[in-house]
């Protein structure tokens, strides 16, 4: 495995491919990160991941500075999981001037949820993934769908910018007791490790009242919000959304049985933490049935 910190360094080792697979991470790597790159080893072609900590998707308040830069390790994890190429630049190799032109994503995607709660969030994101899409240049890149609305915002992108890359899903990793793996679970104390699991159980539970058949997601959600508060938790939002564009369930949704996600962000000492549950049936609602 190569490990590169230059964009010219990088073309010029990928100058031969049309096959590469790409995962975008900002290391700190865990089991859902080697997963990702596994699936981008399915793929076939050289398989490149790139470890940058991108400061444009941070608010002045939020843990740019703390964050884990584990770079040695995370290259040992990446070679273990059948990695060819690591790309490694720093803030200077990837953004020399100040970043001025900027991907500003639909607000109907990227202004609700994460984008509510984290303002200019997806913005930079999009940013720095299109800047590293052209310096990789993949075939395919691979993003995690616990990351739910970022890997819908960056395929929208994509799709816009008629980028010749395909973007997939990987699957949520999770620990053994349901808690869906994060580079930020290491800021968690011992309790609240313990107590880490109360989103995932409130999520598990609109997703099988959803697949069951159930309609009443509003009740759902206010009561998922009330029982996290209850605990200790901070929570931001859970709510029940259309897979396709993150939009809320409507009546007309619910006839066609449109496939549908629950999503969750909350705060729980001083750690944020995502989730997300897909439903994975296309339930028929009352309106059709005839039920009350």
């Amino acid at each position: 495995m190569k490990t590169i910190h230059s964009i010219d360094a990088l073309r010029q080792a990928l100058a031969d491919s049309r096959t590469t697979s790409f995962v975008p991470t900002m290391g700190n790597l865990h089991e859902g990160h080697l997963a990702l790159v596994r699936e981008a080893r399915r793929r076939g072609g050289p398989v490149v991941a790139s470890i940058f900590v991108n400061r444009l998707q941070f608010a002045p308040h939020e843990d740019f500075d703390r964050y884990p830069r584990t770079l040695a390790r995370d290259c040992a994890l990446l070679e273990s999981a059948g990695c060819d190429i690591v790309f490694a630049p720093d803030e200077r190799e990837l953004y020399p001037q100040a970043q001025a032109y900027v991907v500003r994503p639909d607000p109907a995607l990227a202004g609700i949820l994460e984008g509510e709660f984290r303002p200019g969030f997806f913005g930079g994101v999009c940013t720095v993934v299109l800047k590293l899409l052209s310096c990789v240049q993949p075939a395919t890149a691979v993003f995690g769908k616990k990351d739910y609305q970022q890997w819908k915002v960056v395929g929208r992108m994509v799709e816009q910018f008629a980028l010749p890359v395909r973007i997939v899903g990987g699957e949520t990793v999770r620990a053994e007791d349901g808690l869906a793996l994060s580079s930020r679970n290491g800021y968690l104390s011992a309790d609240e490790r313990a107590r880490a699991t109360g989103l995932s159980r409130v999520l598990a539970r609109i997703r099988d009242a959803s697949a069951a058949g159930a309609t009443d997601f509003a009740a759902q959600e206010s009561a998922a919000l009330a029982e996290l508060r209850d605990a200790g938790w901070a929570p931001d939002y859970v709510s029940v959304r259309r897979q396709v564009d993150l939009r809320a369930p409507g009546s007309g949704d619910r006839a066609d049985s449109v496939p549908l996600v629950v999503l969750g962000a909350a705060r729980l000492g001083t750690t944020r933490l995502i989730d997300n549950m897909e439903v994975r049936h296309r339930y028929v609602s009352s309106l059709r049935s005839g039920r009350p």
